[in-house]
């Protein structure tokens, strides 16, 4: 646990409470009053208000939304399935900035609905809603499906026998034991809306705003510190409540998981409403998922002078960008695989570490390690950033001038996802192997070179590429640490979005799409290698 816990201590840590008690001191003096002003404030109520019922709205309707689909890739067998599940799990490793590139494509000021209808609904809660269910949907499909497929069919088929309806045997005896997953589904969507930046950044326009989008307006726009470090501990509460009653729906989850091999419960649709079923999930994948990342690709070849690449030529020049960029845009995307690839080997060291510390005999100390690798995923991305801009700017850490700032970032967000894929593994192996190990003379490292190691392989490289997709899309510290010589890609985007322009907007749409296709080969390479089908990403 020592590398792990001085890790998130020094670059997590630190520049979190550093940049709260900045904003929440005066010389040496606590101001705490700040904390009761900033909250009286009508305009910081209304943030707080939107912030939690769009991810109510956001969380409900991806259930309904999704649910289906969770039950079509449990229970049926059907050629592409495995191709399918891939692709809709595509969104969820793409940059928020990316999804809300390809809703703005769709929904926004010329995108597809707008020369066909003239209808926009950028600048709307719906736009930022779609853009939720879009970028969540795998979660509830992974999550509840996962345990779904487990889930013996026979008990539901028994209680028919004894007299039970369809509804009343799935309501009876399928729903409550799903309901942990479901549980932990819904909560990680609310989580992952709660805390959204990058898709309401680009669709929700200056009406909208979620707290961590108030949290950035606050600290870059502004140079409001005690408003931001108020938020920023607002945040940090309701992060901390969700990830405490995640976890325990994630315990109560996993005593469930062993029950029968899923491929025995999948099987061909039968009858006209099973099939019925089938075919409107795939409608739905292919309105949901398939069409905003098509008119993302078309509108990246769209050019002023009929359909081809010249947005992606345009992107090896620095003159082409207006002025957003010191060097050509197309060097956004050396630099984000290099700082990806960096980051990625930082978050499976460490989270390597922290998973087998995990697995350990377990205490209060241990399961409060684990709560707190997963805080990154919730505290503010935009407050860790500038944290470390403020902190990290004397010996022995000056690193302000150097590029491994942006890695370290990254990899504190790539971290929960290595120990959450590799957790089941490790706890999977048989302790009584590392045992006979020892007595035979192994050393402690010897064990898990010899025993751990070839069990968990897999693991970890499905946890890198897990890993190297997010931290390639990682925007929120980013934005603020990434030098302006440097950019990376999601960076790049949202310069490019931010300046007027048809070729700047083309840019950033042929920006993204390079960046949505290293992210989804990621993910397909992933899908071959993955072994593991009970739901944990």
């Amino acid at each position: 646990m020592a590398g792990p816990f001085a890790f998130f201590g020094v670059f997590f840590a630190y520049p979190v409470v550093a940049i709260v008690g900045r904003g929440l001191t005066t010389g040496s003096a606590w101001q705490l009053g700040r904390v009761g002003a900033v909250l009286s404030r009508p305009d910081i109520l209304g943030v707080l208000w939107f912030t939690t019922w769009q991810a109510l709205a956001s969380t409900v309707l991806t259930l309904l939304i999704a649910l289906p689909g969770a039950y079509v890739f449990a229970r049926f067998a059907f050629p592409g399935k495995q191709l399918l599940r891939a692709v809709v799990t595509v969104p969820f490793v793409l940059p928020t900035v990316v999804v809300g590139t390809a809703f703005l494509a769709l929904l926004g000021r010329g995108g597809l609905l707008d020369e066909l209808w003239g209808v926009r609904l950028d600048t709307t809660v719906w736009a930022i809603l779609l853009a939720h269910v879009f970028f969540n949907y795998a979660v509830v499909v992974r999550t509840v499906g996962g345990l779904w497929s487990q889930l013996d069919p026979r008990q539901e088929e028994a209680a028919r026998v004894l007299g039970a309806g369809r509804l009343a045997a799935w309501w009876r005896v399928t729903l409550p034991a799903l309901a942990p997953a479901v549980a932990a589904a819904a909560l990680m969507v609310f989580l992952f809306t709660f805390t959204s930046f990058g898709v309401v950044q680009i669709l929700g326009g200056p009406g909208f705003a979620t707290l961590e989008v108030e949290i950035y307006r606050q600290t870059a726009q502004l140079l409001d510190l005690p408003t931001a470090a108020v938020l920023t501990l607002v945040q940090f509460a309701a992060v901390g409540a969700i990830l405490a009653v995640h976890a325990g729906t994630v315990r109560r989850r996993e005593t469930a998981l062993r029950l029968v091999d899923p491929e025995q419960t999948a099987r061909r649709p039968r009858g006209t409403g099973q099939w019925a079923l089938l075919g409107g999930v795939l409608v739905t994948v292919a309105l949901l998922i398939l069409l905003p990342l098509g008119v993302l690709v078309e509108r990246s070849l769209d050019g002023p002078g009929g359909y081809g690449f010249a947005y992606y030529w345009a992107l090896a020049s620095v003159d082409a960008s207006g002025g957003s960029f010191l060097v050509p845009p197309l060097e956004a995307i050396w630099n984000s695989l290099r700082y990806a690839l960096v980051a990625t080997a930082i978050a499976v060291v460490i989270g390597g570490l922290a998973a087998a510390a995990l697995t350990r005999r377990a205490g209060r100390l241990v399961r409060g390690f684990d709560a707190l690798l997963m805080l990154p995923l919730g505290v503010s991305a935009v407050t860790v950033g500038f944290g470390f801009l403020i902190t990290l700017d004397k010996p022995p850490l000056d690193l302000r001038a150097s590029w491994i700032l942006v890695p370290l970032a990254q990899a504190l967000v790539g971290v929960p996802f290595v120990v959450r894929t590799m957790l089941p593994v490790l706890r999977a192996v048989d302790g009584r192997l590392r045992e006979a190990a020892a007595v035979l003379g192994a050393s402690p490292l010897r064990v898990w070179r010899e025993v751990d190691l070839p069990l968990v392989r897999r693991a970890t490289l499905v946890a890198a590429g897990f890993a190297f997709a997010v931290s390639l899309g990682e925007f929120g510290a980013t934005v603020f640490i990434a030098r302006p010589d440097r950019p990376t890609l999601p960076v790049a985007v949202a310069r490019l979005l931010g300046r007027p322009g048809e070729l700047n907007y083309g840019q950033a749409m042929a920006l993204s799409t390079v960046l949505m296709v290293v992210c989804a080969v990621s993910l397909l390479v992933l899908e071959r290698i993955r072994t593991d089908r009970s739901g944990e990403f």
